[in-house]
């Protein structure tokens, strides 16, 4: 069991303790708090240390509290995994009063001073500050203002020459100090000693980093909480020796950050972590593994002391995966053809997330010097991709039962066998009937993925944009039928038949209309102001217009059409029995 050592302290307590000795490890992000933030800390410190704009209304007993410090020791240092912007911030402001009261004469600004001093250096043992010792050091390996930081700390100084946000939130509080100062002299020595007495932290100290992080996710509900990305930098940042490296290293890396945030968006974790997460099944895949049950992505990386990310290749290789996703959300037709481009829109309405994994697997095996990949395999890959997890999702719902056929698939990939998946072929009535027993409804991922991969089951579709937003269209109007009663069997409403992907732009003006109606929306048309609306992209309802309306049989026999047509899609990927 995990050892806990939690104590409420005040300011002056927990940075006076003759242990105090924090690091910002290197892999915490850089420090973000900006003027604004800093505004709001010092008005709350104000208000609760001079309530009222009166130092006399306040209670000796009252304590302000900053919230929680989470730290675990290594190597006789406290490494903060929470509360580093408090610190870093916290311990601007006391040297910004420590700089103003340099000189002091006063009695209590000169006892305020030396007990700010012994919060910021480290003391002999006569309680003597050293001012070349800090009790606070900085190794953030993507922070190039970290020595600016610490050097402020030494001198007091900030000129405006430096831009960091160190120097900017310094200067900051130097301005308020002497505002302050000069609109109440009396207090000038009581505020900086009430933020050091009665301001309290929490300070939580685990005894390693796994049970910090825990208790860093759980307590922090307020910004971004480390990710298994950040941990994963320092150890980068560990491997490269010599100065040159580290700092290629951190450009580098600070360019996939920023890559990554453009292109991924997951419901958890960061931007980075879907990285790192997507490349993990490639590396898993060549190691053998197809248990259905998937590692944490920190614990898979930590293995034999994050042994892979101490290889040469992994780096670049991220890079490179990064990059293949970039192009596929930017449709890029310099690295795909028009073909592996719509099969690539249709994967990305898919109705489980599977599939990124499975390409990314794929692409790291099989792409060549350039990052590009065979047009014609690839084309054959997504095919047999989409035919399957399609179908799949209809005949055993629920993503955890896709696990074991893809999984054994990627080994497939990394040992250059063909995606087959013998084992796992469909009896072609089996899957009729499932789908005929399926209920479509609008919220099931699966109807949106069936009725994209109906889009462009039709040659003439072109690609579309993927940026544009599209509905779920009842081409026999939902609202009509709720109304009418107009359908023999109510239920055919949901049908595959009378659904389509449809502009949500246009959608919004024809979803209650009758089809005789709609044709004009789909067709685009000139409004009352004389202003020419497009029509829709998707090419089979422009060649529905064609007919006079739509009714209860032309949604049975498009629903026919579109079921028959699946299983022949699955014949023709080799998925059935």
């Amino acid at each position: 069991m995990s050892k806990l050592s939690i104590d409420q302290k005040s300011i002056m307590s927990l940075f006076q303790d003759k242990k105090a000795d924090f690091l910002i490890p290197d892999y915490q992000r850089p420090y973000a708090w900006t003027e604004t933030e800093c505004l709001t800390l010092w008005d709350d410190l104000f208000e609760f240390a001079i309530p009222k704009d009166n130092a006399d209304q306040f209670n000796i007993d009252d304590e302000y509290y900053l919230g929680p410090i989470v730290t675990f020791k290594q190597n006789n240092k406290s490494e903060i995994i929470d509360g580093q912007q408090r610190l870093t911030t916290l311990m601007l402001l006391l040297r910004a009063f420590y700089a103003k009261f340099l000189h002091a004469q006063d009695e209590n600004s000169v006892k305020t001073r030396d007990n700010i001093a012994k919060c910021i250096w480290k003391t002999d043992e006569f309680g003597n500050p050293n001012m070349n010792e800090l009790k606070i050091d900085s190794e953030v390996a993507t922070d190039d203002d970290k020595k600016e930081f610490l050097e402020i700390l030494k001198t007091g100084v900030a000129d405006k020459n430096q831009k960091s946000k160190y120097a900017v939130n310094f200067r900051f509080f130097q301005q308020k100090i002497e505002s302050f100062i000069a609109s109440f002299p009396m207090y000038s020595a009581i505020f900086p000693v009430r933020i050091l007495n009665n301001c309290i932290l929490l300070p939580i100290e685990a005894d390693n980093q796994n049970t910090a992080l825990r208790i860093f996710s759980t307590l922090n509900d307020r910004g971004m909480p480390l990710s298994d990305a950040d941990i994963f930098k320092a150890q980068f940042y560990k491997y490269y020796t010599s100065k040159d490296q580290k700092s290629d290293f951190i450009e580098k890396w600070k360019e996939l950050e920023d890559l990554c945030s453009k292109i991924f968006h997951p419901a958890a974790g960061s931007p980075m972590d879907e990285l790192f997460t997507r490349y993990m099944y490639y590396e898993r895949a060549k190691m053998g593994n197809k248990s259905s049950t998937t590692e944490a992505l920190r614990k898979f990386y930590e293995r034999d002391s994050y042994a892979l990310l101490r290889n040469e290749k992994t780096l670049d290789n991220l890079d490179s995966l990064a990059h293949f996703w970039a192009s596929v959300l930017q449709q890029d037709a310099d690295i795909f053809s028009k073909d592996a481009l719509r099969r690539l829109y249709v994967l990305n309405s898919a109705p489980n997330g599977m599939w990124t994994y499975f390409l990314s697997v794929y692409f790291m095996q099989n792409k060549d010097l350039n990052g590009k990949l065979d047009d014609k395999k690839l084309i054959q890959f997504l095919d047999k991709t989409i035919a399957f997890i399609w179908t799949y999702t209809i005949v055993n719902p629920g993503v955890n039962a896709l696990r074991t056929p893809i999984y054994t698939e990627m080994i497939n990939i990394v040992n250059q066998q063909d995606v087959t998946f013998a084992d796992f072929k469909f009896d072609p009535e089996s899957v009729k009937k499932s789908i005929d027993n399926f209920s479509f409804w609008n919220q099931r991922p699966i109807t949106r993925a069936m009725i994209t991969w109906w889009a462009f089951y039709n040659d003439a579709q072109d690609l579309l944009d993927i940026d544009e937003t599209f509905e779920i269209e009842h081409i026999f109007a939902k609202n009509r039928q709720t109304q009418e009663n107009s359908l023999e069997n109510p239920l055919n409403i949901e049908l595959l038949g009378n659904k389509s992907l449809l502009e949500e732009r246009i959608n919004i003006r024809a979803a209650d209309y009758r089809f005789s109606d709609k044709k004009k929306y789909y067709l685009g048309y000139t409004n009352s102001k004389n202003q020419w609306k497009d029509g829709t992209q998707i090419v089979e309802l422009i060649d529905l217009t064609k007919q006079d309306d739509f009714t209860e049989d032309d949604i049975i026999n498009r629903n026919n059409l579109i079921v028959d047509s699946f299983i022949d899609y699955l014949k023709l990927n080799d998925l059935l029995k």
